[in-house]
């Protein structure tokens, strides 16, 4: 299990290793996405992927920065304005709560500490959040 002290979460690069790298947020995005095209109960977000692909890629890319490793996601597409690169879907409160009980079960099954993935999902919801107050259909 890879540890961390709880107390460093959000400091310089702490959260990135926490998540084990870039292997380890490869491997948490894979089960993510995994997850999000096999369960029914994700079927409005998975349509909202026709390119998981792409997506997958993009989503890593981002949190590799985000949980402050390499800001790989910036150097290849420039910088990210999170709420504007969803602003062409209709994200209402099911997509927000499917992404986050996707994203929740996919932290689970990782090799986190237990901190760790409390706190992971607890700052997702942020991002989330905001995306659903700015791309809120009607």
């Amino acid at each position: 299990m890879l540890t961390v002290n709880l107390h460093a979460y959000g400091n310089g690069d702490t959260s990135y290793r926490a998540a084990g790298g870039e292997a380890g947020l490869r491997a948490l995005v894979a089960e993510f996405y995994r997850r999000m095209g096999s369960d029914a109960r994700f079927a409005e977000i998975h349509g909202m992927h026709p390119n998981a692909d792409v997506s997958e890629e993009r989503l890593w890319m981002f949190l590799s920065g985000w949980l402050g490793g390499p800001r790989i996601y910036q150097a290849t597409h420039g910088s990210i304005n999170i709420p504007a690169v969803h602003g062409h879907l209709p994200i209402g409160q099911s997509a927000h709560d499917q992404w986050l009980m996707c994203m929740s079960e996919a932290i689970d099954l990782q090799d986190f500490d237990p901190a760790f993935k409390d706190y992971l999902k607890r700052q997702l919801a942020v991002p989330a959040g905001v995306i659903l107050a700015r791309c809120t259909p009607g």
